[in-house]
C-alpha cells in the first residue's frame, strides 16, 4: 500500500504532460491553417488560450484572463473563418459560370424586341386615333371635303385679290360662285334623271323582254318556265323582305340627313378656310413643339401645293373624261347622257376604281336600253378615253406633283372605302400624296440639320465629305463649313 501514492502521482504527472502536448498540437494545427489562408485574408493573432503556459512571457496576464483588446480580433477571426469558402480540390470537375441574361439573348432577337414594342405602341396610337375619327366621322369627312374644295377655289381668291378686291369680298364672290355652280350641276342631274325616268323604265322593260327572248333562242337551253320561276322567286324575296326594305328606306332618310349636315359643315369650313386660312395655319403651328416647329412650318406649304396640284389636275382630267365619254354616249343615242357624264365626272375623283364603276354604269345602261351592239360601242369609247387619260392626261397635267405608285393608290382606295365608304375612297389618295410629300421633306430637312450642326471636317477628310454641286447648279452656293464662306463668295 506504500507504493500506491507514488504510482498515482506519476499517473497524474503523465496526464498533465499529455494534456500539455495536446494543447501544443492544437496550437500548431491552428497556426498551419492560418498560414494556408494567408493569400485570402490577413493573418490573425493566435488566441491566448492556444499558447502554452510555458510560452507566456514573464509578467503577462494568465491565460484564462483574456485582455479586452483581444476580443475584437477574436470575433473578426471567427467571422473570417465562417465567411471563407475553401477552394475546390484539384480533382473536382470545372463548372462554367452562368452568362449574363442580356448577353445570352441573340442580337437579332433583342433588336426585334425593341422594334416590336415600339410598333405595338404605334399601332395602339393609330387604333385609338381611328376610333376617335370613326366616332366623329361626319365632321372629319366634312372638313376634308372643305380642304379639297378650298384647294380648288383658293387660286381664284388669290387672283381676285391681285386685281384689287378686299379679302372678304374676294372670298365671298369665290365661295358664292363655287357653291352656286355645284348646286346647279346637282339640280341639273336630278332634273335629267327625273325627266328620263319614265322613258328609262320603258326601255328597261323592253330590254328585259329582249333578253328573255335571247335566252330562249340561245344554245343554253333555257325554258320559259325557268325564267318565270326566277321572276317569281325574285318577287317572293322582295315580298318577304318588305320589313327590311322599309327599314333600309328609313335608314336612307337618316343618311340623307347626315349628308345634308355634312354639306353645311363643309360649306362653312370652306368659307373660313378661304378667308382666314393663313391665320388658322399659324395657330396650328403654335401647337407644335418648338423643336419641331421649323420642320412642320416648311412641310405645310409643300403639302398644300401638293394637295392643290392634285385637286386641280383631277378636276381637269375628270372634266375631259366626262365631256368625251358624254359626247360618245350622246351620239350613240343612249338615254340620260348628261347625268351619266356627271356621274363619270364625280367618280373620277376615285382613282382607278371610280373610272371602272362609272364606265360599267354607262355600259349597263346602254345594254339595257339600246342592245348589245350599242353597249359594245360605249365600252370602246370608255376604254379609249381612259387609256388616253392614264397615259397622256395624268402624266402631263399632274406631272411630278403627285408621285404615288399605282399599288399604293389601289391599297389606299380599298382601305379608305372599308373605313369610311365612298368618302374615304375619295380622300384616300390625296391623303397618301400629302403624307408622301411631308415625310420626304421632313427626312431631307433632318439630314440637312444633321449636316449643318455636325462638326466641320478637317484635313484630308474634308475633301471626301465636302458637298458637290448638282449638275447645272451654281457652285457659289456651296458652304464648305470651314468658316471661310462659300466658293467664289465672301470667303474667297
Amino acid at each position: 500500500m506504500s507504493k500506491l501514492p507514488g504510482w498515482l502521482g506519476r499517473l497524474g504527472a503523465e496526464l498533465t504532460e499529455l494534456g500539455d502536448r495536446l494543447e501544443q498540437r492544437r496550437a500548431e494545427a491552428a497556426g498551419a491553417e492560418a498560414a494556408g489562408d494567408a493569400s485570402a485574408r490577413t493573418e490573425l493573432p493566435v488566441p491566448v488560450s492556444a499558447v502554452p503556459a510555458s510560452a507566456e512571457p514573464a509578467g503577462a496576464a494568465p491565460s484564462g484572463d483574456v485582455p479586452s483588446a483581444a476580443v475584437p480580433h477574436e470575433e473578426a477571426r471567427r467571422d473570417a473563418v465562417a465567411d471563407h469558402v475553401p477552394p475546390p480540390p484539384s480533382y473536382a470537375p470545372s463548372v462554367a459560370a452562368r452568362p449574363d441574361p442580356v448577353a445570352a439573348i441573340p442580337w437579332g432577337m433583342r433588336v426585334a424586341a425593341e422594334a416590336g414594342w415600339r410598333l405595338l405602341v404605334l399601332a395602339g396610337t393609330l387604333w385609338v386615333l381611328m376610333r376617335v375619327i370613326s366616332t366623329v366621322q361626319l365632321v372629319v369627312l366634312a372638313f376634308v371635303a372643305a380642304l379639297l374644295v378650298t384647294a380648288m377655289l383658293q387660286p381664284t381668291v388669290a387672283r381676285l385679290r391681285r386685281y384689287g378686291l378686299p379679302r372678304g369680298l374676294a372670298t365671298a364672290v369665290t365661295a358664292i360662285l363655287g357653291f352656286v355652280i355645284m348646286g346647279l350641276v346637282g339640280w341639273f342631274v336630278v332634273w335629267q334623271v327625273m325627266d328620263n325616268l319614265d322613258t328609262l323604265s320603258d326601255k328597261v322593260r323592253d330590254g328585259i323582254d329582249e333578253l328573255k327572248h335571247w335566252l330562249l333562242d340561245s344554245p343554253f337551253h333555257v325554258t320559259e318556265q325557268q325564267i318565270n320561276d326566277v321572276a317569281k322567286n325574285l318577287s317572293d324575296t322582295i315580298g318577304t323582305n318588305t320589313e327590311q326594305i322599309t327599314s333600309a328606306g328609313l335608314q336612307g332618310v337618316t343618311v340623307m340627313a347626315e349628308v345634308l349636315t355634312g354639306i353645311l359643315l363643309a360649306m362653312f369650313s370652306t368659307l373660313f378656310l378661304l378667308y382666314d386660312g393663313r391665320r388658322i395655319w399659324h395657330w396650328v403651328l403654335k401647337l407644335v413643339p418648338a423643336q419641331a416647329r421649323p420642320g412642320v412650318a416648311g412641310a405645310g406649304p409643300r403639302a398644300w401645293r401638293t394637295l392643290t396640284a392634285y385637286v386641280r389636275g383631277t378636276v381637269i382630267v375628270a372634266l375631259i373624261d366626262a365631256i368625251f365619254i358624254g359626247l360618245g354616249i350622246f351620239f350613240l343615242d343612249v338615254p340620260m347622257a348628261v347625268p351619266l357624264a356627271v356621274f363619270i365626272f364625280l367618280f373620277a375623283f376615285i382613282p382607278l376604281v371610280g373610272a371602272v364603276i362609272s364606265g360599267a354604269l354607262a355600259v349597263v345602261v346602254a345594254l339595257v336600253t339600246e342592245g348589245v351592239f350599242t353597249a359594245l360601242m360605249v365600252l370602246a369609247v370608255v376604254l379609249a378615253v381612259q387609256q388616253i387619260e392614264g397615259h397622256v392626261l395624268q402624266p402631263f397635267i399632274l406631272g411630278r406633283a403627285v408621285r404615288v405608285h399605282p399599288l399604293a393608290v389601289v391599297l389606299s382606295v380599298a382601305a379608305g372605302g372599308m373605313i369610311a365608304g365612298i368618302g374615304g375612297a375619295v380622300v384616300a389618295v390625296p391623303l397618301v400624296a400629302v403624307t408622301n410629300t411631308v415625310v420626304g421633306y421632313l427626312r431631307a430637312y433632318g439630314q440637312e440639320q444633321a449636316l449643318r450642326y455636325a462638326p466641320s471636317p478637317r484635313g484630308a477628310t474634308a475633301v471626301d465629305v465636302a458637298p458637290t454641286p448638282a449638275p447645272g447648279s451654281p457652285s457659289e452656293d456651296i458652304d464648305y463649313g470651314d468658316g471661310g464662306g462659300t466658293k467664289n463668295g465672301p470667303g474667297k
